[in-house]
C-alpha cells in the first residue's frame, strides 16, 4: 500500500508550514523517523503530561516540537519537489521503533502485532485469512445470521463479505447505525475521538470533527455499508423474537418478525451485535402517565420537535443531560436540569468544533499521516495511558479519591468547576460528586461552552430535590416546589444490564440464557460465547465495555474471533463451536478478581456499571492488549468442536 498528497503538489512553503501548525508533533515524529530513518528524531526527550482524563508522554521542550514540524515542513517541500509521487511505508523493521517514538515509549514485543494493526496499514488486517481454499460446497452450504446493523453488525458484515461466507444481517430499524440512528437529540455526539471510532478499514474516512455528531456517525455506517456493498444483505425493520439451537440440525432456529409477519429461518451460526445500551430505560414515576405535554426518552427524540419558547424538563444527569442542556438553553423558554447524581465532567478542547482546514489538509496530503495520527489517538485510549486512570491503589489512603492520579484528576476537575462557576458556590457544590472521578462514566465536555456554563442561564434551573410525582402540567420535587413543563425529556440511560433482552435465546437441551446468568448475572467467556449455546457469537457482550482501547477495536478482535471459528468448522466438516463451563468459570473468577483493581467498584456510586447484584456486567476489567492476545490465540482446551 502506498500513499501521496492529493493537492501537496501546488502547495507553497507557507501553506505547508501553516498545516503542520495543528500537527500533532508525537504523530510528525514517528512518522518522519519510519520515512526517513532520522536518528536525532529519536533522541528528543518526552516528558509525562495531562491528556483527557489521564497522563501520556508528550516532547517536553516546545522548541523540539517546532524542530519535528521544521524537519517535516522540509521533508514534505522535497516530496512536492518531487512531484508527490506515492510514497512507501518504509522499511517493516523500522516500525516497532517508529510506533514506540508516536507512544513516547518503546512498545512491548507482545504488543507489537496489536498495535500495528490499530496503524491500519492494512485496513483488513482483522479480516479472517482462510488457511486454506475452503471447498465451495461447504462454504455455500454455511449460513451466518448477524442481529445489529450498528457498529459492530456493519464491521461483521464487511468481514463475512470478503471471506465470502453466507450472511444476512438483520436491523430492528429501518436504516444503519444502532446507537447513532437512535439517538437524535440535539447535541448528541461522540466522547472518544472520532479518529478511533471507526473500522480499521473507515481509516481513509475524512471526519470533520475530532469528537463527531450524531449525524456524522449515522452518515460513516452507510458509507460503510455502501462503499462495502453490504446494504443488500440487510433486512431493515426486522426483529429477532426467538433463537433456539436445534441439537439434530445443528443449526439456530431463529424467528424474525418484520411488518409483513413472523416467519422462521435456520442458520449454522449467530452473531450478536446487539449494544447493550439499545433499548431506553424509563423510570416508574408516579403520575407519569398524568402529563399532558409531549414526553418521550431522549433516544427516541420527535423528528421537528419545536421547543422555541417552551419550558422544558431534563431527567438525568449523564453524558446525554450534559450534552443535550447547552443545545436546549436558549431555544426552550425554560430549561429544568432534575440531577439525582453529578458527574465528574473533563473538559476537551475543540470537543464541538470542527476541525479547521489545515488538519484535514494534514491528511490528505501528508503520507501516513492519518494512520500515524490514528496510532497516536488509539495509544492515548489504550492501556498503557488509561490503565493507571482507572485502578485503585490498594496503599493509597484518602477519603476522597483512590490514587495519586486520581486525586490529581480531582483537583483538576475541581478547579474547572469553580473558574467556571466563580461566585456560585452553590452549583459548584451541586455539581461536585461524592464519588472519586472514573469511578463513573466520565462525561467529556467543550472548555467554551458546556453543561456548567448553562447552569449560569436565567432561564436554566438545576433541580436537586428528588422527584415525587408527575402531574398534569409538570413536575413535583420533595421540597415542595412544583416545576411547570410543555415538554419532559427522559434522559435515564437504557436497560444495560438485560443483556440480550428481549429475544428469547435458548442452547443445549432448550436451556435459556436467563439460567445461565441466574446467580448474579450477564457474564461471558471473553466476552463473546458462552457454554452449552454453540456457534453463537457475541460482539459486545457482559464485560466488554472497554476502558482500554475503544468498542470499535473490541468489536473487531471478537469479528474476527468469531470469523476464525466459522472457518475452522467449514474447513473441518464439524458442526459446532461452544466454550467449556471450566473455561467460562475460570475467565470470569480472573474477571471478578481485576474488577476489584477498578475504579468503578467503589461503593460510592449507582449506575448502569453495577447490576441489581453489585457487580459490573458492562465493563472490562482487562486491558485492552491483554483481550487481544487472549482472543487473538484462545487457549485449544477451552472450546469443544464437535
Amino acid at each position: 500500500m502506498t500513499n501521496s498528497g492529493q493537492e501537496l503538489g501546488g502547495a507553497t512553503d507557507d501553506e505547508i508550514r501553516a498545516a503542520l501548525a495543528v500537527a500533532d508533533p508525537m504523530t510528525l515524529r514517528g512518522l518522519l523517523y519510519q520515512l526517513t530513518g532520522d536518528e536525532s528524531l529519536a533522541r528528543l526527550p518526552v516528558t509525562l503530561a495531562p491528556a483527557g482524563n489521564a497522563e501520556a508522554m508528550r516532547l517536553a521542550d516546545k522548541a523540539d516540537a517546532a524542530l519535528v514540524r521544521e524537519k517535516a515542513l522540509r521533508f514534505l517541500a522535497a516530496h512536492r519537489d518531487r512531484g508527490a509521487p506515492d510514497l512507501p511505508l518504509g522499511p517493516a523493521d523500522r516500525l516497532p521503533r517508529s510506533m514506540g517514538l508516536v507512544a513516547g515509549v518503546e512498545l512491548p514485543a507482545d504488543e507489537l502485532e496489536c498495535w500495528t494493526e490499530e496503524l491500519a496499514v492494512d485496513p483488513f488486517a482483522r479480516g479472517l485469512r482462510w488457511p486454506r481454499t475452503p471447498d465451495p460446497e461447504a462454504l455455500a452450504g454455511f449460513s451466518v445470521l448477524v442481529i445489529g446493523a450498528g457498529l459492530g453488525g456493519l464491521g461483521a458484515a464487511v468481514q463475512l463479505e470478503r471471506a465470502g461466507i453466507p450472511y444476512t444481517v438483520v436491523e430492528k430499524n429501518p436504516g444503519v447505525g444502532g446507537t447513532w440512528y437512535e439517538n437524535r437529540y440535539p447535541g448528541a455526539r461522540v466522547d472518544t475521538p472520532s479518529r478511533a471510532y471507526t473500522h480499521l478499514f473507515g481509516v481513509d474516512y475524512e471526519y470533520p470533527n475530532p469528537f463527531c455528531e450524531q449525524a456524522e456517525n449515522e452518515k460513516y455506517f452507510n458509507w460503510v455499508a455502501d462503499t462495502f456493498g453490504v446494504r443488500p444483505h440487510i433486512e431493515f425493520d426486522t426483529e429477532v423474537r426467538s433463537a433456539v439451537w436445534d441439537e439434530a440440525a445443528a443449526r439456530w432456529r431463529v424467528t424474525l418478525a418484520s411488518p409483513e409477519g413472523e416467519r422462521e429461518i435456520a442458520v449454522n451460526a449467530v452473531i450478536s451485535a446487539v449494544g447493550f445500551l439499545a433499548r431506553p430505560n424509563i423510570p416508574d414515576l408516579p403520575g407519569a402517565e398524568l402529563f399532558e405535554g409531549a414526553a418521550f426518552h431522549s433516544a427516541r427524540w420527535p423528528a421537528g420537535l419545536d421547543l422555541e419558547g417552551a419550558r422544558v424538563g431534563v431527567i438525568g444527569s449523564g453524558c446525554t443531560s450534559y450534552q443535550m442542556a447547552p443545545e436546549l438553553a436558549g431555544t426552550a423558554g425554560h430549561l429544568s436540569i432534575f440531577q439525582r447524581t453529578p458527574q465528574w465532567v473533563f473538559d476537551r478542547p475543540g470537543y464541538r468544533t470542527a476541525f479547521p482546514p489545515e488538519a484535514t489538509w494534514l491528511d490528505r496530503n501528508v503520507p501516513w499521516y492519518r494512520n500515524f495520527q490514528r496510532l497516536r489517538v488509539s495509544w492515548l485510549s489504550g492501556p498503557h495511558v488509561q490503565s493507571a486512570a482507572f485502578t485503585i491503589d490498594p496503599e493509597w489512603s484518602d477519603p476522597h479519591t483512590l490514587s495519586a492520579l486520581n486525586a490529581r484528576l480531582r483537583e483538576q476537575r475541581l478547579e474547572f468547576l469553580q473558574r467556571k462557576l466563580a461566585g456560585r458556590p452553590d452549583l459548584v457544590t451541586a455539581m461536585t460528586p461524592d464519588h472519586p472521578p472514573m469511578s463513573a462514566r466520565p462525561v467529556v465536555v467543550d472548555p467554551g461552552l458546556s453543561v456548567v456554563d448553562t447552569l449560569l442561564r436565567d432561564d436554566v434551573d438545576l433541580v436537586t430535590a428528588p422527584i415525587t410525582e408527575v402531574t398534569a402540567t409538570g413536575v413535583s420535587t420533595a421540597d415542595g416546589a412544583d416545576h411547570p413543563l410543555d415538554v419532559l425529556v427522559y434522559a435515564t440511560g437504557f436497560r444495560a444490564n438485560d443483556f440480550l433482552w428481549p429475544m428469547e435465546i435458548r442452547g443445549r437441551g432448550g436451556r435459556r440464557v436467563e439460567d445461565l446468568w441466574a446467580r448474579d448475572g450477564a457474564r461471558a467467556w471473553l466476552g463473546t460465547m458462552l457454554p452449552g449455546f454453540p456457534n453463537f457469537f457475541l460482539l459486545y457482550g457482559p464485560n466488554m465495555n472497554p476502558f482500554s482501547l475503544g468498542v470499535v477495536t473490541f468489536s473487531e478482535m471478537t469479528t474476527r474471533f468469531a470469523l476464525d471459528r466459522v472457518a475452522e468448522l467449514v474447513l473441518s466438516g464439524r458442526s459446532s463451536v461452544e466454550v467449556t463451563e471450566e473455561a467460562y468459570d475460570s475467565y470470569n473468577t480472573a474477571l471478578d478478581a481485576r474488577e476489584r483493581t477498578r475504579t468503578w467498584s467503589d461503593p460510592r456510586v449507582d449506575n448502569y456499571y453495577r447490576n441489581a447484584h453489585g457487580r459490573s456486567a458492562a465493563n472490562c476489567p482487562f486491558e485492552g492488549t491483554e483481550m487481544w492476545r487472549w482472543l487473538r490465540h484462545p487457549e485449544p482446551g477451552d472450546l469443544v468442536v464437535r
